[in-house]
Order: structure tokens, then C-alpha cells, then sequence
């Protein structure tokens, strides 16, 4: 049950990414008026969500940076970041455009500098934010990996990119030990800075890049049966539950990155089996395909800490799922095609060069 590796896009991605939001959905929807504060046995789910959402970042981005040096022996740095300027920027500037205009109005309080923090995409490393960019920081997380991976990648080539992966793998444990040794008792201690959560993304980027190998591997092959499989899942949910203590936040961290990798991998290799047609029915995929949207736009409605009739359940939801619909059909949609059109232009530019074979397969829309 192998996933398509003929430029068709790659099974049960959009599908992961929904689990993802819904599980940030149901983290954020926990304690707001009428929806009731509950114990979640899983712990943080919001956070959880992230979690996933850097594993596939990872795994998705080296995917094609990979293909791209296959067919072309080369990666365009200039259209990477164009094409990623123009997936993240236009909705995130557009919701803090919406944030700074309400708390210019006086109906929301930002805290000094939440909008530099922001238009910097240095969230990540303020100890004192407001809840309505709070949520940011995982997008300033991305940013960063965005900035540094490629030019890795680029530089050491798909081999030794594979080592900087995996050190930065070993390095996330003993930077999240630091943080607490130096920190603790203070805002700095639970910061998530670059190197306290970039393993997760490096756990994605390391799968992406030993994709081939290990479907080579029966060993390997034998943790996508039903049970190592679930046994993942429910270690990973374990973990999450306690994820409170430090000990476990510092160690457990890796367990659930790598176990999320495996999982990760299970779901795109086996996409034609029960989970792997769950995953790609439409209505959880278009789910997905809105994750961004739903993401950035969320966090005005879903506030535990308001009492105003927006906030309340269920018109947060609603309202949350009508503001994450508009900017996906405003602004994300119609530049998908200027995306297309871009990697489209790469192709032929490389093709006339004699740098790719005239036939090579274009990525997917949803992949750029």
C-alpha cells in the first residue's frame, strides 16, 4: 500500500491535519462560557495539535526539497520562500490587521509589543503575550525552520541534511533540560524557542528524507500493524497526560515527536486501509486543506477568558469556522494558482535548461 510518489498528492496529509485542528479546537473550546470545563485524559490537546502540525511541516517541506534536488539537481531558495511568503503571510497579516484595528477601537488589550512580536515572527520568545496572539508562536516556530532548513539543506546536501535532523533531534532534549535548569521559576522557563521545540520539526524532516529506506526496512514495516501501531497512539496520549512535569515534558517530548513521525508515516504508506480511508474521506480533508485559516483565525472567538457573547459556545465555533471560510476563499485559494504558477515557471525555466527531463511531474496545489 505504497503512496503515490507520481506528483499526485500525497495520501491522508489533509486528513492528519484536521485531527490536528480539531484537537487545538477542542483545547480552546475547553472553559469558554456554555461549553464547560472538563478534564481532558489526554492532557494539553491544543498543544498536541501543534505538535502534529510540525511533524507533517517537516515531513511535508523536506519532501519537497527533496523531490525538487532530485529532478533538478538543485533547489530554488528565491520561489521556496516566495511560495511560502505567499501561503502564511496574507492570512496572518490579515487577522493581527483585524487584531490591531479592535484594539485600536478599545474592544481587546494587546500587551507592548504583541504586534512586533509578531510582524517579526519572534512570538515564540516573548514571556509576556496577549491571548489573542498567544497562538502565534507556533506560526513564528514555522517561520524560523522556514528560514533555516532550506539554506541547510541546500548547503550539506539530502545526506548530511539528515545528520543536522537528527542532531537537532539529540540537542531538543538537552535544550529543554537548559531552559528548565536556567529558568526555572520564572516566564522564560516554559518559553518554546527554537531549540526547546525544533525536534519535533526535525522528527518530520528526518522521515522525509529516510522515507525510501525504511519502507525497505521489514522491521520498520511490521510497527504499521494494528498493534505497535495503537500501542503508539496511546503511549503518545499517555505522555501528553503529564506532560506537566518536567521530567517527562523534557524526555517525553522526543517519545511523542518520533512515535508522531511513526504514526505519521503509517498513515501515508497505508492510506487504503480503515484509518487511511477515514482520514482521506472529503469532508475531513477539506477539514485539513482549512487548518491554517482555522488556526490563525480561532484564537479572537475561542477566549475562556471573556464573557462576551462571541466567546460563548456555540456561536465561537461558528463564528470561528465562518472567519477561518472567508479568508480561505478570499486570500488563500485564489493564490494557490499564482503558487501553481510559479513552480509551474521553475519547471519549464529548468526544463529548457536541460536541468530536468521535460515530463517530470509538478507538485501538488495543496503541497506548495
Amino acid at each position: 500500500m505504497r503512496a503515490p510518489r507520481d506528483g499526485a498528492k500525497i495520501r491522508s496529509l489533509d486528513g492528519l491535519r484536521a485531527i490536528s485542528i480539531l484537537l487545538v479546537l477542542t483545547g480552546h473550546l475547553n472553559g469558554t462560557r456554555n461549553f464547560g470545563t472538563f478534564d481532558l485524559i489526554a492532557g494539553d490537546v491544543a498543544h498536541l495539535g501543534v505538535v502534529i502540525f510540525f511533524v507533517i511541516s517537516g515531513f511535508l517541506i523536506t519532501s519537497l526539497l527533496a523531490t525538487e534536488w532530485e529532478q533538478s539537481g538543485r533547489i530554488s531558495l528565491k520561489l521556496f520562500y516566495l511560495r511560502r511568503a505567499l501561503r502564511i503571510i496574507p492570512p496572518s497579516y490579515a487577522y493581527l490587521g483585524v487584531v490591531a484595528a479592535l484594539a485600536a477601537a478599545g474592544v481587546i488589550v494587546l500587551h507592548p509589543n504583541d504586534l512586533l512580536h509578531c510582524l517579526t515572527y519572534t512570538v515564540n520568545y516573548a514571556p509576556d503575550r496577549s491571548w489573542y496572539i498567544g497562538h502565534l508562536w507556533s506560526l513564528s516556530v514555522e517561520e524560523q525552520f522556514y528560514l533555516l532548513w532550506p539554506f541547510a539543506f541546500v548547503l550539506a546536501g539530502p545526506r548530511k541534511a539528515i545528520r543536522i535532523a537528527g542532531a537537532v533531534i539529540l540537542i531538543g532534549p538537552l535544550a529543554r533540560f537548559a531552559m528548565w535548569f536556567a529558568f526555572r521559576g520564572s516566564p522564560w522557563q516554559d518559553l518554546p524557542t527554537f531549540p526547546v521545540v525544533a525536534d519535533s520539526i526535525a522528527a518530520g524532516c528526518v522521515l522525509g528524507l529516510c522515507r525510501d529506506w525504511l519502507e525497505s526496512k521489514n522491521w520498520y514495516l511490521a510497527v504499521f500493524r494494528p498493534f505497535p501501531s495503537l500501542s503508539l497512539l496511546i503511549a503518545v496520549l499517555a505522555i501528553n497526560r503529564f506532560m506537566k512535569f518536567s521530567a517527562v515534558n523534557i524526555l517525553g517530548s522526543a517519545v511523542i515527536n518520533l512515535s508522531l513521525a511513526i504514526l505519521v508515516h503509517r498513515s501515508v504508506y497505508c492510506w487504503r486501509d480503515p484509518v487511511g480511508r477515514l482520514l482521506n474521506l472529503k469532508p475531513l480533508a477539506f477539514c485539513g486543506v482549512l487548518s491554517y485559516s482555522l488556526y490563525v483565525w480561532q484564537q479572537i472567538f475561542l477566549n475562556r477568558d471573556s464573557g462576551a457573547w462571541i466567546n460563548a459556545f456555540p456561536q465561537n465555533l461558528v463564528l470561528a469556522i465562518g472567519a477561518a471560510l472567508a479568508s480561505y476563499f478570499i486570500l488563500e485559494k485564489p493564490l494557490m494558482s499564482l503558487r501553481r504558477r510559479l513552480h509551474s515557471t521553475a519547471l519549464f525555466a529548468q526544463a529548457y535548461r536541460g536541468a530536468v527531463p521535460e515530463h517530470a511531474a509538478p507538485l501538488p496545489p495543496s503541497h506548495l
